[in-house]
C-alpha cells in the first residue's frame, strides 16, 4: 500500500479496522467492574492478594507495553508490522482469559491463587499485544487529517459496543450468583467461550482484509531508550502524555467507583449496570456527530471542550450527596452520565486522531515511524491513570472508616462523592487547560505531511 493509496480509506475497511476492538471492549471492562468480585466471592482469594496481583500487573505493564511498542515498530515479517502480531495475539488472549474465568477447582488455595495470577498478568500481556499494534495500524491507514478521526471514531464505537455488550454478562453473572449460585461458572464459561471465539473471527477477518504500508516496514528503529527518549522529547507528544494522564487520573472513577456510588450514596446498586450503559450508549453513537463538528472547529478545540464537559457532568453529581429521594438520585446520576458519555465520544474519536498527527511531527524530525513506541507510552498511561485511581480510592476509604456491605457514615460518603465527582472535575478542568498550550494545528499537520511526501518520493 503506498502513501497516495492510504490519504483516502473507505468507512468500509473503517469498519473491518474497527470490528475487533468488540472483543477488547468487552474484555476490559468486564475484567474491570466483576473480576474482583469473581475472585474475592467466588474464587475466596484474599482481597489483599488480588490487589497485589492488580499492582504487579500494572508494574509489569511499565516493561511490557514499551517492548511490545518498540517489536511492532521494528518488524518486517511478510505479514506487516502490525498485522503480524495482531494474529499473534489471538491464542495467548484466548487462553489467559479462559484461565482467569475458568479455572480448575482447586482445592489448595496457593495453587489457585497462583492460576490466577498467571491468568491476569497473561491477559493483560496478551492484550497489549493486540491493542498497540492496532492503534498503530489505525494512525497508519490514513494521513488525511480528519480521515484518522473516522477510523478511531468507528474503532471507538466498536470499542463501546463490546463494553456495553459486557454488562449484559456483568448482569447475568450478579444474577447467577444470587439466584443460582451453582450454575455461576457454567454461565460464566459459556460466555467465555463466545467472547474468545468472536473476538478471534474479528481479528482473523481484519488481518486478512486490511493492508499495511510497505514502506513503512524498512524503517530501521534506533535502540529502545533512543526509541522512547525521541517520544519524551517530541514537545507535543510529552504534553498530550501529561495532559491525558491527569485528564485519565479522573475519568478513572466510572469503573473504579460506579458501584460503590451506587451501592451506598444512590441506595440502588441493581442500576450501577444501567448508569454505566447510560455512559457508553452516548459514547459510541456520538460518533458521528462529532466527525463534522471537528472539521469546522479543529481536533483540538472540540477535544478540549469535551473534556471540560466531562468534568462539569462528573462534577455535578456531586449534588447527589445532599438529595434525599432515592429517585431523584437516580435520575441525576442517568443525565449526568448521558453527557459526560457524549463527552467522552469525542475524546475517543479526536484523541488518537490527534496522536497521529503527532507521530507524523515526530517522522518529519527523525525519519523513523515509530507508532507502536507512541502508542504504548499512551497505552501505559491509560493503564497507569486507573492504577493510581485504585490506589488512592483505597487508602481514602480504608482512612474514611469504610466498612463493606454496611450503611456508611456520611463522611464516606463524602470521601466518595468527592473521588467520583470532585476529583475528575479537577483533573479534566486541568486537562482540558493543558490542551490550550498544545499548538500542531491542521495547517503545520498539512506542511509536515506535504514535506513526508516529498521525502517519500525522492527514496
Amino acid at each position: 500500500m503506498t502513501n497516495q493509496e492510504v490519504s483516502k480509506f473507505s468507512f468500509k475497511d473503517s469498519f473491518i479496522y474497527g470490528s475487533p476492538a468488540i472483543g477488547a471492549g468487552y474484555m476490559y471492562l468486564l475484567m474491570a467492574i466483576y473480576v474482583m468480585k469473581f475472585a474475592t466471592d467466588i474464587l475466596l482469594i484474599a482481597p489483599a492478594v488480588v490487589g497485589l496481583i492488580f499492582s504487579i500487573s500494572r508494574v509489569w505493564d511499565a516493561i511490557n507495553d514499551p517492548l511490545v511498542g518498540y517489536l511492532s515498530d521494528k518488524t518486517k515479517w511478510s505479514l506487516g508490522r502490525r498485522r503480524s502480531w495482531l494474529l499473534i495475539s489471538i491464542v495467548p488472549i484466548s487462553i489467559f482469559y479462559l484461565m482467569v474465568f475458568f479455572p480448575p477447582q482447586y482445592e489448595d488455595e496457593k495453587l489457585l491463587t497462583l492460576w490466577f495470577a498467571i491468568g491476569i498478568l497473561g491477559f493483560y500481556t496478551s492484550m497489549t499485544i493486540f491493542v498497540v499494534p492496532h492503534l498503530s495500524l489505525g494512525a497508519e491507514l490514513s494521513s488525511d487529517y480528519h480521515e484518522r478521526s473516522k477510523i478511531f471514531g468507528v474503532r471507538h464505537f466498536f470499542y463501546t459496543v463490546g463494553s456495553a455488550l459486557s454488562l449484559i454478562s456483568f448482569y447475568l453473572f450478579i444474577a447467577a450468583e444470587q439466584n443460582n449460585r451453582e450454575s455461576l461458572r457454567e454461565i460464566i464459561f459459556n460466555h467465555s467461550i463466545i467472547a474468545v471465539i468472536i473476538t478471534s473471527i474479528l481479528i482473523l477477518y481484519s488481518v486478512y482484509k486490511l493492508k499495511e504500508r510497505s514502506d513503512y516496514s524498512n524503517r530501521e528503529l534506533k535502540n529502545p531508550y533512543r526509541a522512547y527518549k525521541d517520544v519524551w522529547e517530541n514537545p507535543h507528544a510529552r504534553l498530550l502524555i501529561i495532559a491525558t494522564f491527569i485528564e485519565h487520573v479522573g475519568s478513572a472513577a466510572i469503573a473504579v467507583l460506579t458501584l460503590y456510588v451506587a451501592q451506598y450514596i444512590v441506595g440502588a446498586a441493581h442500576w450501577a449496570p444501567l448508569f454505566i450503559l447510560c455512559y457508553l450508549i452516548p459514547s459510541a453513537f456520538s460518533v458521528p456527530f462529532w466527525l463534522p463538528l471537528s472539521i469546522k472547529f479543529g481536533k483540538v478545540r472540540l477535544w478540549i471542550a469535551s473534556m471540560t464537559l466531562t468534568g462539569v457532568s462528573f462534577g455535578s453529581m456531586f449534588l447527589i450527596l445532599f438529595i434525599d429521594d432515592v429517585n431523584t438520585k437516580i435520575i441525576y446520576v442517568l443525565v449526568a452520565a448521558f453527557f459526560a458519555g457524549l463527552a467522552n465520544g469525542c475524546g475517543s474519536t479526536v484523541g488518537p486522531s490527534i496522536q497521529a498527527d503527532v507521530i507524523d511531527y515526530d517522522e518529519n524530525l527523525t525519519g523513523e515511524r515509530k507508532e507502536g513506541s507512541y502508542f504504548a507510552a499512551w497505552s501505559f498511561i491509560y493503564k497507569a491513570s486507573a492504577g493510581v485511581m485504585l490506589l488512592l480510592t483505597g487508602f481514602s476509604l480504608q482512612l474514611a472508616g469504610f466498612l463493606p456491605n454496611q450503611e456508611q457514615t456520611f463522611e464516606v460518603k463524602f470521601v466518595l462523592a468527592t473521588l467520583y465527582c470532585l476529583f475528575p472535575f479537577a483533573c479534566c478542568l486541568i486537562g482540558a487547560y493543558l490542551l490550550t498550550k498544545f499548538k500542531l494545528n491542521e495547517e503545520e499537520c498539512r506542511v509536515i505531511r506535504e514535506s513526508l511526501d516529498r521525502k517519500n518520493l525522492t527514496n
